[in-house]
Order: C-alpha cells, then structure tokens, then sequence
C-alpha cells in the first residue's frame, strides 16, 4: 500500500506539474495573442503610411512623364507644323503663288509709286483716268482673291497645332496616377 500511496503522490505531483506547465503555456499563448493584437495594429498603421508614402511618390512620378512626354510631343508637332509650313510655301511658290509678303512687298511698292506720282503732280492726285482705274479694280482683285487663300494656308498649320494642344492638355492634367 506504501508503494501506491508513494505512486500516487508522484502521479499527483506529475499531474500537478503537468496542470502548473500546460497552464503557463497557456498563458504564454494569451499573452502573445494580446501582443499580436496590440503591435498588429501599430504594424498594420506603419504599412499604410509607407503605402500612402509610395502612392504619392508613384502618383508624382507618374505625372512628371506625363507632363516630359506632352512636352515631347509638343517639340514634335511644332517641328511638323515648321516641315508643312516648309513644303505648302515651296509648292505655292513653284506654283507662282505670291507670298503675303511679296503682296505687302508689292503692295509698298504702290504706295512709293503712287507718292512719286504726286510728287510729280505737284501734290494732286493723279487724274483717274478709264485705264488706271481698271488697273486699279484689277489690282485690287488680284489682292482679295490671292491674299485670303495665302494668308489662310499659312495660318492654317498653326491653328491646327493648337486645336491638336488644346485637345492633348485636358487629356494630360486628367491622367491618371499610377498607384
């Protein structure tokens, strides 16, 4: 009876020692749930602020190609916009279309001729006479009807590479960001 009383002491204190190990482990097990908890949140807040961190470094990356690249294109439509100014002045011209200033040039050219006439008149108006009049009608004719179309083909490259700007910078600044 000794040796069970002796065997049931040491099953008791074994037990006891068991109970005392699995409660502390137990407890070990709480109090690094409760850690978790408590640096999980702390991580979780640092890992969104570097995520905004790199969001807005991405986000301004991002925008500073857009912006390199409009720029990029703006340098390339200018230079297309110089080549077809270039080529419709060479094709007017090989057409014998006079140049706005070969008109203005012509167009001075009347002016020093019409003030040496009236020099000449001694002040007076040159008399207006049946054929300088139609030679006048005819002037004016040949710098209505040839003015316009030369003006216009040499505004006409600009404006579009304005519209063509006008469209792309909305499309630009609404870009949007990498993320």
């Amino acid at each position: 009876m000794a040796k069970k009383l002796k065997k049931l002491a040491a099953d008791s204190q074994l037990a006891a020692t068991i109970r005392d190990s699995a409660q502390q482990i137990w407890l070990a097990g709480l109090g690094a749930y409760a850690k978790a908890q408590q640096e999980g949140n702390k991580v979780f807040d640092a890992l969104v602020r570097e995520g905004e961190a790199i969001q807005a470094s991405t986000r301004k990356l991002a925008e500073d190609r857009v912006q390199e690249m409009a720029a990029k294109a703006t340098g390339t439509w200018d230079k297309l916009e110089a080549v077809f100014e270039s080529r419709v002045s060479k094709a007017l011209n090989s057409l014998g279309v006079p140049t706005k200033a070969d008109i203005d040039a012509l167009a001075k050219r009347v002016a020093e001729l019409t003030a040496e006439v009236e020099k000449l008149n001694g002040g007076a108006a040159a008399p207006k006479t049946p054929v300088r009049r139609r030679a006048a009608a005819a002037a004016a004719e040949v710098v209505e009807v040839v003015a316009a179309p030369v003006a216009e083909a040499v505004r006409a490259p600009a404006k579009r590479t304005r519209a063509r700007t006008a469209k792309v910078a909305p499309v630009v600044a609404e870009a949007p960001a990498a993320e």
